[in-house]
Formats: C-alpha cells, structure tokens, sequence
C-alpha cells in the first residue's frame, strides 16, 4: 500500500506545492499567529482554487481557533487547516455502492476535453477486474470519433460496446445499451454522453430524455450520474458542475489530470460548495491511475512533507 500511496503524493505534487508549499513559507517558524497571518492564508486558499466561499469559511474556522488560543504557533495552524480541509471532504463523502442494483446503470456526463471517455475506459478496465460483467454505451454520437476511442477501450478492459453510426439519437443508442444489458445479464452498464455545452436547452432535453429511456427500461436507474471534470479547469470546473447539475442530475464527481495540474485544491471546492462527494480522482495515465477517492489519503499526500 505503501507504493500507492507514493504514487498519489508524485501524482499530487504540483498541487501540494502550490497550495501547502506556500502555506508552510508562510506559517512554518512562526511563534505566533495573528490576523494578518490569516488574511495572507486566506490569499493562498483562493489563489490556489479553494473557491472564495470555501476559502473564507476555512478562515473563519482557523479565526475562532485563534480567538480560543488554540493556534500556538505555526505549526498548530498549519495541523489547523489540515483538520479542517479534511473536515469539509468528510461531510459529502459517500461509498460508492453499485451492487445493490444489477444492472447498475451509470450515467457519464462532462464537457469535451476533459477525460470522459478515458474515465469510462479506466472503470471498466476497474469493475471487470473485480469480476463483474460491464457493458459499456457510446451515446456520445456527436463527436467525431468518440464511439471509435471508447471502443479502444473496451477492447482493452475486455467489456462489450453497444454503438450506433455517428450522429445517432444517443436516446435510441441508450435504450439499446439497456435491452442489452438486461439480455446479457450485465452487471454495470457505463453509458458514455455527448459533452456539449454551446446551448444549455440542448443539453437539458437530451439528459432529460437519456434518463427518462434509462428509468423506463431499468426503473431506478441511473443509480449514479458521474460528471468528470478536468482538475487543471480551476475555477471553471465550479461554472461546469453548475450547468450539468442543474442539466443531468449530478451524484458525484471524478476530478481528472490531477497530476498536471497545481490547481487540485477545486476539489475540495467543487465537493464542498455543491454538496456532492468525489468518487475518483485521476493521478497519472496508467490504468490504475484513476483512484477511488480517499478524503484522508488526500489530505495526508497533499500535506506531508
């Protein structure tokens, strides 16, 4: 364990440098803490993509510990907001638990660009190799494409596609994909969506209208919605969950390309500010780079030294 556990800390790095590397410039040797330490803190915290709401709330958090002289020194502080980060991911994690449904249904959604369909691979290669029968759906059918790469892929984690031509009703490729699942006793069925975001209309009728096949042909499915988000977004990946929110229904997060990006601290402001828990966490290209989400194993690779 000891080895994966090196690998989300390198996979962490820029972010762990960026954020707590300037926290520990800032606070380490410090015998006291007073307001203006705080309020460069707070400084570090937005400029790191906490997000401003997350960020002032950490503070204000760290502001009543000093007022209790709890914070002794630099250090205290520093182990202060180790807590109270930890404290945030804490509230909105969940398990993820697709096992009391067969088949589970789970519903990717996220904007072009930011690793979807990578992210689809990677849990299939995942849910195969822990024995279950995974069928994959290539309902993203605007993409030039996107049905050929998510084919690479579930040629690589040994699952069936169920596709359509390009340009396809992504609704008829769905209710497909479900037909399928049921016949072939499939366990977990990943279906894969078009990431369009130039006309929100667009994009809240063709969800509704996925959901709608999915919930008829399996009742209580989807079972979970994934929006994968790029981490190197930053603060537009606040903009993003907002929009498919509001479109698909969102239940939980996948933060991709953490290890190229030193803005890793929207994690915990995407989790926090909309109330939803990160199920996986991308640190690397390998296939068992995309990690399920451990808020404590996060908290401790960001924060030690």
């Amino acid at each position: 364990m000891a080895g994966l556990f090196e690998r989300l800390k390198a996979g962490l790095k820029r972010t762990a440098d960026g954020l707590v590397g300037r926290i520990d410039t800032l606070v380490l040797g410090k015998k006291t803490i007073d307001g203006e330490t705080l309020e460069e803190l707070e400084e570090i915290l937005i400029t790191s993509d906490i997000g401003i709401k997350t960020a002032l709330e950490l503070v204000r958090s760290l502001e009543q510990r000093l007022s209790r002289n709890e914070l002794k020194d630099g250090e205290a502080l520093r182990a202060a907001l180790k807590e109270e980060l930890l404290a945030k991911l804490l509230v909105h994690h969940r398990p993820l638990e697709l096992e009391k449904a067969q088949p589970a249904v789970v519903l990717v959604v996220g904007v072009n660009g930011v690793g979807k369909t990578t992210t689809i691979g990677k849990l299939a290669a995942r849910y195969t190799a822990e024995g279950r029968k995974v069928l994959l759906a290539a309902a993203d059918t605007f993409r030039a494409a996107a049905a050929e790469q998510l084919g690479v892929w579930a040629e690589r984690a040994g699952v069936e596609l169920i596709r359509h031509q390009e340009g396809a009703d992504p609704s008829a490729v769905t209710f497909d994909a479900c037909k399928a699942a049921l016949a072939r006793g499939a366990e977990l069925l990943i279906v894969d969506t078009a990431g369009r975001l130039h006309t929100k209309v667009n994009l809240m009728e063709e969800m509704k209208k996925i959901r709608r096949v999915i919930g008829r042909e399996i009742p209580g499915a989807p079972h979970e919605t994934l929006l994968v988000l790029d981490a190197a977004t930053g603060q537009n990946a606040l903009n993003q969950t907002r929009i498919f929110q509001e479109a698909a229904g969102v239940t939980g997060l996948v933060l991709t390309k953490l290890d190229g990006s030193a803005k890793g601290g929207v994690v915990v402001a995407v989790s926090h500010e909309f109330g939803l828990p990160v199920r996986f966490i991308g640190v690397g290209e390998g296939i068992d780079d995309l990690r399920a989400f451990d808020p404590q194993e996060f908290v401790d690779a960001l924060f030690q030294r």
